[in-house]
């Protein structure tokens, strides 16, 4: 038996097959088999984002952000078959099976509360909001793995100019669709359901923090939060909420999903902070989605340079 071996000189898949030339291969292929086998023998589609919505959706004349990170990134597979997204199911590969269920169009996002200015938007009002770029952004789970991915989105405090937030708002609070006929996962009682996450209003307005529509050139997976989601890149994964459809500003910190399931495990802040382990796991090293070894987690996921002062004199053990 022959046994191919790799070698460090060898190209990876990444570099062999662009996204949109692997998502357009595996439509053609889905349809060859389709009409050699009869109409009742089709399978659905590994990728039905890429059917849908990838290949016609692409963002032209993305500007390179100077907040990206030049570090490898996570294959394009990777970042869309590996996700948590417990609406669609716990299992990591979950949300690419089972999302092709959500709608995303209509889509709409009620931004409200302490806002002298409340509005509803409509998506497509919210992907011309100004400046849209690719960022290449480390993210980091609490379950000690990572990922590198190029995401496209604009900075959310764009969105809170818009609403002129009053000066009783201190906090953001975000909320996810909750339909469990698109969502099936949310017939489970494991959480309260809908989701719901939140940031401090600097936290939210720094010009880190983005509201993501694409990644990779392309809109947002179904998987990955479409149509638009969270990242807050010194931030554990969990705070990047997907599928947003409401945004409140508040006097109060909300009473976020984790926080209500499992404070002892779950803070607000959840700044990705090597020395602050889980209680059944330790944080201080993570492993990138792609690597076979794992990696010293840095503080605030590195971007301490950015975002340390945010939190000076702070107890980061007991504001977790």
């Amino acid at each position: 038996m022959l046994i191919k071996r790799a070698f460090s000189g060898d190209p990876k898949p990444s570099e062999i097959t662009d996204a949109k030339s692997y998502a357009a291969r595996r439509c053609f292929l889905k349809f060859s088999c389709a009409t050699a086998m009869g109409a009742a023998l089709m399978l659905p589609t590994e990728s039905p984002w890429a059917e849908e919505n990838g290949l016609a959706a692409d963002f032209n004349n993305l500007k390179a952000s100077p907040f990206s990170t030049t570090e490898e990134k996570t294959s394009f597979r990777d970042a869309t078959r590996y996700n948590n997204f417990y609406e669609f199911g716990t299992a990591k590969g979950d949300p690419e099976r089972n999302a092709h269920t959500l709608r995303v169009r209509p889509w709409t996002v009620a931004v409200e509360g302490e806002a002298g200015k409340p509005r509803i938007f409509d998506i497509d009002e919210l992907l011309k909001i100004s400046p849209l770029e690719e960022r290449i952004y480390r993210l980091r789970c609490v379950e000690a793995w990572s990922m590198v991915i190029p995401w496209v989105g604009f900075p959310l405090a764009e969105l809170l100019k818009r609403v002129e937030p009053t000066g009783n708002a201190k906090f953001v609070e975000f909320t996810t669709l909750h339909d469990p006929e698109q969502m099936p996962g949310q017939r489970s009682t494991m959480l309260d359901w809908p989701y719901v996450e939140g940031l401090r209003l600097d936290e939210a307005r720094h010009p880190l923090t983005i509201l993501a529509v694409g990644l990779y050139g392309n809109v947002l997976p179904k998987q990955n939060g479409a149509p638009i989601r969270l990242i807050v890149p010194w931030k554990y994964g969990f705070k990047s909420i997907k599928s947003i459809v409401r945004i409140r500003l508040t006097e109060e910190p909300p009473l976020t999903t984790w926080m209500k399931a499992a404070p002892r495990e779950y803070g607000f802040y959840a700044n990705v902070n090597p020395e602050v382990d889980h209680p059944r796991w330790s944080q201080a090293k993570e492993r990138r989605i792609g690597d076979f070894l794992k990696r010293p987690t840095l503080m605030f996921n590195g971007y301490g340079e950015q975002v340390a002062h945010l939190y000076s004199g702070m107890d980061l053990q007991k504001y977790f």
